[in-house]
């Protein structure tokens, strides 16, 4: 094997690879024809037949709910903004406890504070990375009002425990999708099996519209809340009725016509640009198998996974070599790793820091000088977020490799790249050891 490239070798590959860029003529189309149309957005904030939209995004919201067997589905600016509609239709408020993930993108848990509920985060399974029954009955309390499931790197969380728990104890379950398009769990779409489910449609998703999102339910009672949200709720409310006050605060996180145009050519290719994913997954793990250190996803055979990221664990006892300096060498082996400007690194380690390790959580400073949420009057739990409380979590964040090299633009010869850097680090790990004692 040839001289590592961290130590001044030829590296494995020196050219870029290729871009991830899915927007192609039709898209283009689709645009030109809401351009010409002249109505780039029809969203009136009034009892109005224009409260639901214009025609794009009437149409991608149908065209969606077909796509993933849902009663309904109610398109957003972001996923982001469609997490914050979700709490707030499931009626979470001041007092109230919302059980999060802490491994996760932190817009999942500040969609509890933004309606001054406080985020209760369950450890992780360490398998799936996501949150499961066993952790979630742990930070059970009679405060609990919802649990926000994220099914993390595009696997889905265990539904069928989590929905048990929710029956048991009379509490909504928002399902945060955004890594996982096209997922299912024993047959069924993930979005459609908790009381609401938010995509994203941001553009380093699988998908995307530059950004956007969309909510799916099954419940007329939260698609209509969901709407109203959306859409300046308490200045609709003057010619319609509601069944309920609660969270009728609305916003403006109204999609526009040609991001809705834009999403619906885009999630007709989905299917095809997972299955590809999946496809890339399957050959990466056949050729990293019995690799010193790397340990490969568990994926029950129940699960269809949709590989936002494929994710190795590290073992740093196999190797005797630290993880940091083992993903150095093997990103020297593909130095182009930026491919455009502005773009991320490809391979990366730990994903995010645990949530509760933020200063927001750790100082419990959110709304104004009184500590809303977490001091709230209405509050009557205590939290203390610290270090080690949940220790799945951190132990994934000291050990977890992601890399993104499994998109659907990689040739074969691509990942074959791939898979040659890996292994030449693994067959050079003496070479390494004088590096990661410096």
């Amino acid at each position: 094997m040839s001289k590592l490239a961290l130590l001044g070798g030829q590296p494995v590959r020196s050219e870029f690879f290729p871009a991830h860029n899915f927007i192609g003529d039709a898209e283009k189309k689709k645009v030109m024809e809401v351009l010409d149309s002249g109505v780039l957005s029809k969203f009136l904030g009034v009892w109005h037949k224009d409260f639901f939209g214009g025609a794009e995004v009437q149409a991608f919201e149908k065209q969606w709910a077909v796509d993933y067997k849902a009663k309904h589905a109610i398109s957003v600016n972001s996923c982001t903004s469609g997490l914050y509609a979700a709490v707030g239709a499931a009626g979470v408020g001041p007092g109230d406890e919302v059980i999060v993930s802490p491994y996760t993108m932190a817009a999942s848990v500040t969609a509890a504070i933004a309606f001054n509920a406080v985020p209760v985060f369950a450890d992780i399974d360490p398998k799936s990375y996501c949150i499961s029954p066993e952790t979630i009955r742990k930070v059970l309390t009679p405060r609990t009002k919802a649990i926000i499931v994220v099914h993390i790197f595009g696997q889905p969380a265990e539904m069928d425990g989590i929905m048990e728990i929710a029956r048991e104890h009379n509490l909504v379950v928002i399902e945060d999708c955004a890594q996982a398009p096209c997922a299912s769990y024993k047959g069924r779409p993930v979005g459609t099996l908790g009381h609401m489910g938010v995509f994203s449609l941001n553009y380093h998703k699988h998908i995307h519209s530059g950004e956007g999102g969309i909510i799916t339910t099954n419940d007329d009672s939260y698609c209509d809340r969901l709407q109203l949200i959306r859409n300046h709720a308490e200045a609709v409310l003057q010619g319609r009725e509601v069944d309920s006050l609660v969270n009728m605060v609305g916003f403006n996180f109204r999609l526009g016509e040609i991001e809705a145009a834009i999403a619906s050519v885009q999630n007709e290719k989905s299917r095809e640009l997972v299955e590809k994913r999946r496809h890339n997954v399957a050959y990466l793990s056949e050729q990293l198998k019995g690799l010193p250190g790397i340990r490969l996803p568990e994926v029950p055979d129940y699960v269809e996974h949709s590989y936002y990221m494929h994710v190795l664990r590290y073992m740093e006892s196999e190797t005797g070599i630290r993880r940091d300096t083992f993903v150095r060498a093997v990103r020297a082996e593909l130095p182009e790793m930026k491919l455009r400007e502005g773009e991320g690194a490809l391979i990366g380690q730990g994903y995010v820091k645990p949530i509760y390790l933020y200063p927001m959580f750790r100082e419990q400073i959110a709304y104004g000088s009184v500590q809303c949420p977490f001091k709230c009057p209405h509050y009557k739990g205590k939290q203390d977020y610290k270090a080690g409380m949940c220790p799945n979590v951190e132990d994934a964040h000291a050990t977890v490799i992601t890399h993104e090299l499994v998109r659907p633009s990689l040739s074969k010869k691509d990942l074959d790249d791939v898979v040659a850097a890996f292994h030449k680090v693994s067959e050079s790990l003496g070479e390494l050891k004088a590096v990661d004692q410096q």
